[in-house]
């Protein structure tokens, strides 16, 4: 069974074989560049559907579907600097939105900067992401 320290690994090879998509839906339509999020779909489920290049609304609940997608990317969410936003599912009810939390940092430039973060800078912090994982996981253990 894979942890989600080899999905987040399989996730930065996705993204450094296949590039990275920010652009509408979750899969470029004229390369094999996907998104973040559907890069950790595709290292945890092994597959790539169809609709993360057709469908928004179902590519989001394909991956919110997936505990270990899930998982990875909410570990990614964990290493970024900014506050994971929220979602309101019914009056007065909101929830986390890793996902949107995610895939924004991506294509979406910081404060203070013009660009969105390059592909290298999207890879280094998943592998962040998973080193943090890693040494939670050791420290827990030595505890």
């Amino acid at each position: 069974m894979q942890t989600t320290a080899d999905i987040l690994t399989e996730t930065a090879h996705i993204i450094t074989t296949h590039g990275l998509h920010t652009g509408e839906q979750f899969a470029a339509t004229d390369s094999d560049a996907v998104d973040i999020c559907a890069a950790a779909y595709m290292a945890a489920e092994g597959l790539c559907p169809i609709e993360f290049s057709t469908d928004e609304i179902a590519s989001i609940r394909l991956i919110e579907a997936s505990a270990p997608a899930m998982a990875a990317i909410r570990a990614i969410s964990d290493a970024l600097d900014s506050s994971v936003c929220e979602t309101e599912i019914a009056p007065g009810v909101s929830v986390p939105d890793y996902i949107e939390h995610v895939s924004q940092w991506a294509m979406t430039p910081g404060i203070g900067q013009t660009e969105p973060p390059t592909t290298s800078e999207v890879i280094g912090r998943i592998l962040r992401a998973r080193n943090n994982l890693t040494t939670q996981t050791t420290t827990a253990h030595a505890a």
